[in-house]
């Protein structure tokens, strides 16, 4: 089918752009490159090089004979949108064109700012556009398991049925996000389902865990190829922070207790999830909702489980408890449901140590690229 991948310069965009090449699907990218200048505003890197977009797709189409085309702008710009919209027509719309950090959009109040602007304008342009341009395109939004937060019941897909003074009624999970970037996702949330109740749109929405994880069978057929990697504070998610820290023989930096528990998932499964999705899509008027993550741990055990690796690799580190930038539950109940993707046919890549030593060994060919002064936390909530 045609797809448009927003985002798909980003971690996760690029290797699902492959991963629905790769399977035969007509794939184009649209990306503003706002992510590769953050990294120039905050004085960070992806440690793994990465080619230039326009690298990335030729060597791609040189390896494989599959074309991308791509297209650079923002989707607050609703005029750019409709004309790729008008020229590309597309069958799915796959959504990850936005501010992703926590941290980043805690800095200060032009980032939370920034942070709501872009992601809910974007995400009401591309909904505006699917309405009266593709009025049958399936969209497929990233959202976060932060929508959630961490409630003292277990954690549904998206709804909840509910008993109240005698009556009972189907409705959306309470949300209680934790930064001003998961309230842009809650927003989201609201707007695609509002669409998809006043319009019609079809539209999955995929709360995902955590990601993990360095490459996939496509992003290592060469290294034009390669997917970023984000260590620091800002940008860098727990497990790839740790091992990159374990790397550096730095001690891995447990923010509080490290009884902060979350939905994880591979990379690997990021891009199986969303093939998935687009291929069975949701129906007209329905918002959809799936967990997209297969494990879950502790803060504290993930630091566990990178230093007892990393000690079988000859690489001793301690573990830090810092106190936490965040303000969050450190010790709290977390059970969430994730069946919808399994029933439709993921089978997870889980966390073994093995997966945990492949990142690092490939960590280590690249350590010298770490810029120290990135790995500790600057960005407080208060």
């Amino acid at each position: 089918m045609r797809i448009i991948v927003a985002g798909g310069d980003g971690f996760c965009g690029w290797p699902t752009a492959l991963h629905l090449s790769q399977k035969g699907h007509d794939v184009s990218i649209i990306d503003n490159m706002v992510r590769r200048k953050m990294d120039e505003e905050l004085a960070s890197n992806s440690l793994t090089p990465i080619a230039s977009l326009e690298e990335r797709v030729n060597k791609w189409q040189e390896l494989t004979g599959q074309v991308m085309r791509t297209y650079e702008g923002d989707l607050q710009d609703f005029e750019f949108l409709k004309k790729v919209l008008e020229q590309e027509q597309p069958e799915a719309f796959v959504h990850f064109a936005e501010q992703r950090s926590a941290p980043y959009s805690m800095i200060d109040r032009e980032h939370a700012v920034y942070t709501q602007v872009n992601n809910v304008v974007g995400t009401l342009n591309v909904l505006y556009g699917i309405k009266d341009i593709v009025p049958d395109c399936h969209l497929i939004k990233l959202g976060t398991m932060g929508e959630y937060g961490t409630p003292n019941i277990p954690i549904e897909e998206g709804y909840i049925e509910i008993e109240h003074k005698g009556r009972k009624d189907r409705l959306p999970f309470p949300k209680q996000p934790g930064s001003y970037y998961h309230l842009s996702k809650v927003h989201d949330s609201h707007n695609i389902m509002f669409a998809c109740r006043v319009w019609g749109i079809r539209a999955t929405d995929l709360n995902q865990g955590i990601v993990y994880g360095l490459s996939t069978k496509e992003t290592q057929l060469d290294p034009v190829l390669a997917n970023r990697l984000d260590y620091d504070s800002v940008f860098g998610t727990a497990l790839n922070r740790f091992i990159i820290q374990a790397a550096t023989e730095h001690d891995l930096t447990v923010y509080g207790t490290g009884g902060q528990t979350r939905g994880f998932l591979n990379i690997e499964d990021t891009v199986r999830c969303i093939e998935i999705a687009a291929e069975n899509p949701a129906e007209p008027g329905e918002f959809r909702v799936f967990n997209q993550f297969t494990e879950e741990f502790s803060v504290l055990e993930l630091a566990q489980m990178v230093q007892k690796v990393a000690a079988e690799e000859g690489v001793t580190v301690g573990i830090g408890h810092l106190e936490n930038p965040r303000i969050e539950k450190e010790e709290h109940f977390y059970e969430a449901v994730n069946t919808n993707l399994l029933e439709l046919g993921l089978k997870p890549h889980l966390l073994t140590n093995d997966v945990i030593r492949e990142i690092l060994k490939t960590v280590l060919v690249h350590k010298d690229r770490v810029i120290k002064e990135n790995i500790l936390p600057t960005v407080k909530w208060k």
